[in-house]
């Protein structure tokens, strides 16, 4: 695979991750355009190249958050699991909540598959995501934190990042906005949505490692992988940073306008 494809892919897999347009349906149609198939690649095996990048990106982002509830849930399982209405405990349980929904989620594994190979379908999710996104702009948010939030909130935010499974339907667009829906405040449903991405990330690590030690890192797919990675890993950290400016400044509209027209123009070259 060219270094070029490598780079590109990388880069739409990071900035796309966490700029509310999903990454997703922005990598199966890149993929589609630069006929990724040709190369003989292991799509699964580079697509989680790309999302252990995107990882990085958040560990460094959010370092301060990862320590914090790295230290507090060793002490949360040395109190006997005790939340005691300690903060950095109350989140760890709403992160928890959050990820049990992909649990079962793993049973919609080949509707998704399939859905990867349908631009159609990634045009029509984009649209979702849009009506999503210009919906979420009308709600100014509300104040609750990790200190107040209910983890009946944490349930549906994480219902939220269900359905963004599918491609073409942003999971950083969708658990924002999921917070946004339940009263969080912006900046914590900003922060929340991009820390669920650790789990999300970590465990899809783990059900596809077997699909990248199978397609091995031979075959001059070393390189490519590491230059995708590094790739994806830097342009998610800006992209991390953008969003959390922009949220601050209600321009989410703007994606809207851009998934709804992405989408638009996706369906339309399908049609004909």
């Amino acid at each position: 695979m060219p270094i070029w494809v490598a780079v590109l892919l990388g880069a739409v897999q990071g900035l796309a991750e966490f700029l509310p347009i999903s990454s997703s349906g922005h990598l199966a149609l890149m993929q589609a355009l630069v006929d990724f198939e040709s190369y003989n690649v292991d799509a699964v095996a580079f697509d989680l190249v790309l999302h252990l990048g995107t990882l990085v990106a958040v560990v460094i982002a959010f370092w301060e958050d990862v320590k914090t509830l790295v230290l507090s849930f060793f002490r949360w399982v040395g109190d006997g699991f005790r939340v005691k209405n300690i903060p950095a405990r109350r989140l760890i349980v709403l992160l928890l909540i959050a990820t049990v929904p992909l649990v079962p989620g793993a049973l919609l594994e080949s509707y998704v598959e399939r859905a990867f190979d349908s631009t159609l379908f990634v045009g029509i999710a984009l649209c979702f995501t849009a009506v999503m996104l210009w919906v979420a702009c009308r709600h100014t948010g509300g104040k609750k934190t990790e200190a107040d939030a209910k983890y009946s909130d944490g349930l549906k935010v994480g219902l939220m990042q269900l359905i963004a499974l599918f491609p073409g339907v942003s999971r950083s667009g969708s658990t924002i906005c999921g917070g946004l829906f339940c009263g969080f405040k912006k900046d914590f449903a900003v922060r929340f949505g991009f820390l669920m991405s650790i789990p999300a990330v970590c465990g899809a690590a783990v059900f596809q490692l077997p699909d990248l030690a199978e397609a091995g890192l031979g075959g001059g797919m070393l390189l490519p992988c590491v230059v995708g990675f590094l790739t994806s890993a830097v342009c998610g950290y800006l992209a991390i940073f953008t969003v959390r400016l922009l949220v601050k400044h209600d321009t989410f509209r703007w994606f809207a306008v851009y998934c709804l027209a992405v989408g638009l123009i996706t369906i339309f070259l399908n049609l004909i």
